[in-house]
C-alpha cells in the first residue's frame, strides 16, 4: 500500500495562488497514477487533476484547466498541485489519491489510496 499525506492548504485571497503537496510512502509509488480531488460539505467529492505514473500524461477538470497544474517527482515520492487564479468556488477540502495502475483516470472508484485532506479557503 501507499500512504499519502497532504500539506500546503490555507487561506488565500481571490486571484492568489497556493501549492499543495502530497508526500507518499511506499515501495511502488513510481508505478501509481496519482490524482487530486476536492469536496465541499454536502457535495460529492469531485475530480480535479490526475497524472500518469511517469508524469507524461495529465488530465484536468474543465473547471481548473489553465489555472491548476499537477506534477510529480518520483525520486522524492511527491505529487504537487499548483493552484493559480483562485476563486471562492475553489474553496474545498483537497485530497491526494493514488491508483494501483499507471494510467490516470477521473473516476473516484479507481483510486484505492487517500490522504487525510487539506483545507483550501479562498476569500471573496
Amino acid at each position: 500500500q501507499v500512504q499519502l499525506v497532504e500539506s500546503g492548504g490555507g487561506l488565500v485571497q481571490a486571484g492568489g495562488s497556493l501549492r499543495l503537496s502530497c508526500a507518499a510512502s511506499g515501495r511502488i509509488f513510481s508505478t501509481n497514477a496519482m490524482g487530486w480531488f476536492r469536496q465541499i460539505p454536502g457535495k460529492e467529492r469531485e475530480f480535479v487533476a490526475a497524472i500518469s505514473s511517469s508524469g507524461g500524461t495529465t488530465y484536468y477538470a474543465d473547471s481548473v484547466k489553465g489555472r491548476f497544474t499537477i506534477s510529480r517527482d518520483n525520486a522524492k515520492n511527491t505529487v504537487d498541485l499548483q493552484m493559480n487564479s483562485l476563486s471562492p468556488q475553489d474553496t474545498a477540502v483537497y485530497y491526494c489519491a493514488g491508483q494501483n495502475l499507471p494510467m490516470p483516470t477521473m473516476s473516484r472508484a479507481l483510486y484505492h489510496y487517500w490522504g487525510q485532506g487539506t483545507q483550501v479557503t479562498v476569500s471573496s
